[in-house]
């Protein structure tokens, strides 16, 4: 038993309450009933975001994009930032060329998202289709990155060896630099080809609200095509 025990990395890591140490904080904020959902995933998500934003949720933009290639199946996960969230689905930004990711989805244009709201115990999942935006709504977004970060999406190959025998670090500094000079003192920077957004379609969203003893609310939308509305199913934690 003992040889066992230690052979666990770790084990059961502790919670905040020093007098059951081995034991996960319970989550004792507030609850989730049908009733205080709106119709639409939309509307809820946005509703949580405004909430998570004034109870000073860190950066709850922040998700966990996670695709799977085919055929093997092979799953990857990231975190990004969700930039928008429109009327169609939510939109990240990234590098459709190069990229794990974007051979994920070249493969299997699905995806999902994960964002994990500590400071008001709650989580969001959603699962649906992939599909790129049109280069214009991509630069509408582009303008609005720091200088430096649109520099940054020209001269990074993203995912791609950069090999320390041929210099590692200092080849991308000199893609840096020369992406410097073609557009030096332009500030209208055109959005690279390769390089743009993303929109997960939700055909899934679910919402959870962290409960005592790991009896949650969660409440799952499922899109009926059938019927063009969304379906509310409160599932079992």
């Amino acid at each position: 038993m003992s040889a066992q025990k230690d052979s666990k990395l770790i084990f059961a890591p502790a919670g905040s309450n020093p007098t059951t140490p081995h034991q996960a904080d319970q989550y004792l904020q507030t609850s989730l009933s049908r009733p205080q959902l709106a119709p639409s995933p939309f509307t809820q998500f946005h509703t949580w975001f405004l909430h998570a934003q004034t109870h000073h949720v860190h950066q709850p933009e922040t998700t966990c994009f996670a695709t799977a290639a085919l055929p093997s199946g092979s799953v990857s996960a990231r975190y990004v930032y969700l930039k928008e969230l429109d009327a169609k689905g939510f939109i990240i930004y990234s590098n459709w060329a190069t990229s794990r990711k974007a051979a994920d989805v070249e493969s299997n244009p699905r995806a999902s998202l994960a964002f994990w709201w500590r400071e008001v115990e709650r989580q969001v999942r959603v699962e649906g289709k992939v599909e790129r935006l049109a280069e214009g709504e991509s630069q509408r977004y582009f303008d609005l990155r720091a200088r430096g970060s649109r520099v940054g999406a020209w001269a990074s190959e993203q995912s791609c060896v950069l090999a320390e025998e041929d210099g590692g670090r200092e080849v991308l500094e000199k893609r840096v630099r020369d992406v410097e000079g073609r557009f030096e003192g332009r500030e209208d920077i055109p959005v690279p080809t390769f390089w743009g957004g993303v929109r997960v379609v939700p055909e899934m969203v679910e919402f959870w609200q962290g409960r005592e003893s790991r009896l949650h609310d969660r409440f799952r939308y499922l899109w009926d095509e059938g019927k063009g509305e969304w379906r509310i199913d409160r599932l079992s934690p």
